[in-house]
Protein backbone atom coordinates (compact mmCIF):
# COMPACT_ATOMS: atom_id res chain seq x y z
CA UNK A 1 0.00 0.00 0.00
CA UNK A 2 1.19 3.17 -1.11
CA UNK A 3 0.97 5.64 2.07
CA UNK A 4 2.21 8.77 0.14
CA UNK A 5 -1.54 9.81 0.07
CA UNK A 6 -1.57 9.72 3.89
CA UNK A 7 1.61 11.57 3.63
CA UNK A 8 0.89 14.36 2.03
CA UNK A 9 -2.87 14.79 3.19
CA UNK A 10 -1.43 15.80 6.59
CA UNK A 11 1.53 17.77 4.99
CA UNK A 12 -1.18 19.76 3.61
CA UNK A 13 -3.44 19.93 6.28
CA UNK A 14 -0.38 20.69 9.13
CA UNK A 15 0.76 23.73 7.04
CA UNK A 16 -2.78 25.00 5.92
CA UNK A 17 -3.50 24.84 9.60
CA UNK A 18 -1.27 26.87 10.59
CA UNK A 19 -1.39 29.58 8.24
CA UNK A 20 -5.25 29.15 9.01
CA UNK A 21 -4.89 29.83 12.46
CA UNK A 22 -2.54 32.49 12.76
CA UNK A 23 -4.93 34.49 9.56
CA UNK A 24 -8.17 33.39 11.15
CA UNK A 25 -7.40 34.92 14.78
CA UNK A 26 -5.96 38.03 13.08
CA UNK A 27 -9.13 38.41 10.97
CA UNK A 28 -11.37 37.55 13.52
CA UNK A 29 -9.96 39.75 16.42
CA UNK A 30 -9.80 43.18 13.82
CA UNK A 31 -13.35 42.43 12.49
CA UNK A 32 -14.90 41.36 15.78
CA UNK A 33 -13.91 45.00 16.86
CA UNK A 34 -15.39 47.17 13.66
CA UNK A 35 -18.28 48.66 13.31
CA UNK A 36 -21.47 46.35 12.84
CA UNK A 37 -22.21 47.41 9.14
CA UNK A 38 -18.39 47.04 8.01
CA UNK A 39 -18.26 43.32 10.08
CA UNK A 40 -21.24 42.14 8.36
CA UNK A 41 -19.79 42.75 4.97
CA UNK A 42 -16.66 41.48 6.12
CA UNK A 43 -18.06 38.27 8.00
CA UNK A 44 -19.97 37.58 4.34
CA UNK A 45 -16.45 37.73 2.44
CA UNK A 46 -14.55 35.85 4.69
CA UNK A 47 -17.51 33.24 5.28
CA UNK A 48 -18.52 32.66 1.49
CA UNK A 49 -16.26 29.28 1.58
CA UNK A 50 -17.83 27.67 4.00
CA UNK A 51 -20.98 27.90 1.98
CA UNK A 52 -19.96 27.92 -1.64
CA UNK A 53 -19.77 24.16 -3.65
CA UNK A 54 -15.40 23.38 -2.78
CA UNK A 55 -15.19 23.58 -6.70
CA UNK A 56 -16.39 26.69 -6.89
CA UNK A 57 -13.62 27.72 -4.84
CA UNK A 58 -10.94 25.42 -6.31
CA UNK A 59 -12.75 27.56 -9.87
CA UNK A 60 -11.71 30.82 -8.07
CA UNK A 61 -8.69 29.90 -7.02
CA UNK A 62 -7.65 28.77 -10.68
CA UNK A 63 -8.69 32.18 -12.14
CA UNK A 64 -6.55 33.67 -9.65
CA UNK A 65 -3.65 31.41 -9.71
CA UNK A 66 -3.95 29.63 -13.21
CA UNK A 67 -0.75 29.45 -15.48
CA UNK A 68 -2.13 31.62 -18.08
CA UNK A 69 -3.31 33.88 -15.20
CA UNK A 70 -1.17 37.51 -14.63
CA UNK A 71 -1.05 36.37 -11.36
CA UNK A 72 0.11 32.96 -12.25
CA UNK A 73 2.09 34.24 -14.37
CA UNK A 74 3.73 36.67 -12.06
CA UNK A 75 4.51 34.05 -9.54
CA UNK A 76 6.10 31.33 -11.58
CA UNK A 77 8.38 34.23 -12.11
CA UNK A 78 9.64 33.51 -8.56
CA UNK A 79 9.53 30.14 -8.62
CA UNK A 80 6.13 29.96 -7.18
CA UNK A 81 3.15 27.44 -9.07
CA UNK A 82 0.21 26.62 -7.65
CA UNK A 83 -1.67 24.40 -9.80
CA UNK A 84 -0.58 20.70 -10.59
CA UNK A 85 1.45 20.75 -6.82
CA UNK A 86 1.12 20.00 -3.88
CA UNK A 87 1.56 23.15 -2.21
CA UNK A 88 -1.25 24.17 -4.64
CA UNK A 89 -3.22 22.04 -2.16
CA UNK A 90 -2.05 23.80 0.67
CA UNK A 91 -3.22 26.94 -0.74
CA UNK A 92 -7.00 24.85 -1.49
CA UNK A 93 -7.37 23.36 2.11
CA UNK A 94 -6.16 27.10 4.00
CA UNK A 95 -8.78 28.72 1.68
CA UNK A 96 -11.79 26.02 2.26
CA UNK A 97 -10.51 25.88 6.50
CA UNK A 98 -10.28 29.52 6.81
CA UNK A 99 -14.02 30.31 7.49
CA UNK A 100 -14.56 27.50 10.28
CA UNK A 101 -10.96 28.83 11.88
CA UNK A 102 -11.82 32.77 11.63
CA UNK A 103 -15.82 32.05 12.93
CA UNK A 104 -14.95 29.98 16.21
CA UNK A 105 -12.29 32.70 16.69
CA UNK A 106 -14.63 35.38 16.21
CA UNK A 107 -17.49 33.91 18.59
CA UNK A 108 -14.42 33.52 21.13
CA UNK A 109 -13.50 36.48 21.06
CA UNK A 110 -16.92 38.17 21.35
CA UNK A 111 -17.89 36.37 24.19
CA UNK A 112 -14.47 37.76 26.53
CA UNK A 113 -15.45 39.67 28.91
CA UNK A 114 -13.90 43.31 27.88
CA UNK A 115 -13.84 44.09 31.59
CA UNK A 116 -10.68 42.05 31.69
CA UNK A 117 -9.00 43.99 28.79
CA UNK A 118 -9.86 47.17 30.64
CA UNK A 119 -8.33 46.69 34.25
CA UNK A 120 -5.15 45.49 32.46
CA UNK A 121 -5.21 49.07 30.52
CA UNK A 122 -5.45 50.82 33.97
CA UNK A 123 -2.90 48.64 35.53
CA UNK A 124 -0.46 50.19 32.58
CA UNK A 125 -0.21 46.95 30.30
CA UNK A 126 0.38 46.79 26.82
CA UNK A 127 -2.55 45.59 24.36
CA UNK A 128 -0.34 43.08 23.19
CA UNK A 129 0.33 41.76 26.28
CA UNK A 130 -3.30 41.83 26.98
CA UNK A 131 -3.85 39.89 23.92
CA UNK A 132 -1.23 37.27 24.46
CA UNK A 133 -1.32 36.92 27.96
CA UNK A 134 -5.15 37.69 29.06
CA UNK A 135 -7.23 37.72 25.89
CA UNK A 136 -6.17 34.49 24.65
CA UNK A 137 -5.48 32.48 27.46
CA UNK A 138 -9.04 32.82 28.51
CA UNK A 139 -10.41 32.54 24.70
CA UNK A 140 -7.97 29.56 24.30
CA UNK A 141 -10.88 26.83 24.56
CA UNK A 142 -12.41 28.04 21.63
CA UNK A 143 -9.52 28.92 19.57
CA UNK A 144 -7.86 25.34 19.77
CA UNK A 145 -11.45 23.72 19.05
CA UNK A 146 -11.38 26.11 15.91
CA UNK A 147 -8.18 25.02 15.00
CA UNK A 148 -8.85 21.21 15.34
CA UNK A 149 -11.86 21.57 13.13
CA UNK A 150 -9.50 23.51 10.44
CA UNK A 151 -7.56 20.71 10.46
CA UNK A 152 -10.07 18.16 10.07
CA UNK A 153 -11.72 20.63 7.30
CA UNK A 154 -8.36 20.72 5.64
CA UNK A 155 -7.35 16.79 5.74
CA UNK A 156 -10.69 16.11 4.26
CA UNK A 157 -10.66 18.36 1.68
CA UNK A 158 -11.48 17.15 -1.93
CA UNK A 159 -13.12 19.80 -4.28
CA UNK A 160 -10.91 22.85 -4.60
CA UNK A 161 -7.64 20.53 -4.06
CA UNK A 162 -8.83 18.05 -7.26
CA UNK A 163 -9.60 21.68 -9.15
CA UNK A 164 -6.38 23.03 -8.57
CA UNK A 165 -3.98 20.47 -8.11
CA UNK A 166 -5.69 17.28 -9.74
CA UNK A 167 -4.73 13.90 -8.65
CA UNK A 168 -0.87 12.45 -9.66
CA UNK A 169 0.44 9.60 -7.92
CA UNK A 170 2.98 10.73 -5.56
CA UNK A 171 2.91 14.09 -6.07
CA UNK A 172 -0.67 15.88 -5.41
CA UNK A 173 -2.58 13.01 -4.86
CA UNK A 174 -4.23 13.14 -1.21
CA UNK A 175 -6.82 10.49 1.09
CA UNK A 176 -10.14 12.12 -0.62
CA UNK A 177 -8.74 12.50 -4.58
CA UNK A 178 -6.96 8.69 -3.81
CA UNK A 179 -10.37 7.57 -2.92
CA UNK A 180 -12.42 8.78 -5.93
CA UNK A 181 -9.38 7.44 -8.28
CA UNK A 182 -9.50 3.86 -6.45
CA UNK A 183 -13.25 3.93 -7.09
CA UNK A 184 -13.18 5.13 -10.70
CA UNK A 185 -10.88 2.46 -11.53
CA UNK A 186 -12.98 -0.10 -10.15
CA UNK A 187 -10.50 -1.03 -7.29
CA UNK A 188 -13.32 -1.03 -3.97
CA UNK A 189 -11.09 -2.58 -1.89
CA UNK A 190 -8.47 -0.25 -2.33
CA UNK A 191 -10.79 2.51 -1.67
CA UNK A 192 -12.38 1.21 0.86
CA UNK A 193 -8.76 1.07 2.79
CA UNK A 194 -8.50 4.83 2.04
CA UNK A 195 -11.67 5.53 3.61
CA UNK A 196 -11.19 3.57 6.97
CA UNK A 197 -7.44 5.81 6.98
CA UNK A 198 -9.99 8.68 6.81
CA UNK A 199 -12.77 7.31 9.28
CA UNK A 200 -10.14 6.73 11.79
CA UNK A 201 -8.37 10.08 11.48
CA UNK A 202 -11.40 11.69 11.50
CA UNK A 203 -13.08 10.35 14.34
CA UNK A 204 -9.65 10.85 16.58
CA UNK A 205 -10.37 14.93 15.19
CA UNK A 206 -13.91 14.28 16.89
CA UNK A 207 -12.69 13.21 19.86
CA UNK A 208 -10.32 15.67 20.48
CA UNK A 209 -12.63 18.76 19.76
CA UNK A 210 -15.17 16.95 22.40
CA UNK A 211 -12.25 16.59 24.78
CA UNK A 212 -11.76 20.72 24.20
CA UNK A 213 -15.29 21.15 24.83
CA UNK A 214 -15.52 19.53 27.56
CA UNK A 215 -13.01 21.30 28.90
CA UNK A 216 -14.30 24.42 28.62
CA UNK A 217 -17.50 23.60 30.06
CA UNK A 218 -15.90 22.65 33.27
CA UNK A 219 -13.84 25.70 33.21
CA UNK A 220 -16.65 27.95 33.03
CA UNK A 221 -18.79 26.01 35.57
CA UNK A 222 -19.85 27.79 38.48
Amino acid sequence: MDWYPLWNSLRIAAISSVIVFFAGIAAAYYVARLPRALKGLLDVVLTLPLVLPPTVCGYFLLLLFGNRRPLGIFLAQFGFKFVMTWYGGVLAAAVVAFPLMYRTARGAFESFDETLAYAGKTLGLSNSYIFWRIRMPVCRQGILAGAVLAFARALGEYGATSMLVGYTPGKTATISTTVYQLWRTNDESGAFQWVMVNLTISAVVLLAVNLLERRNRRGTAP
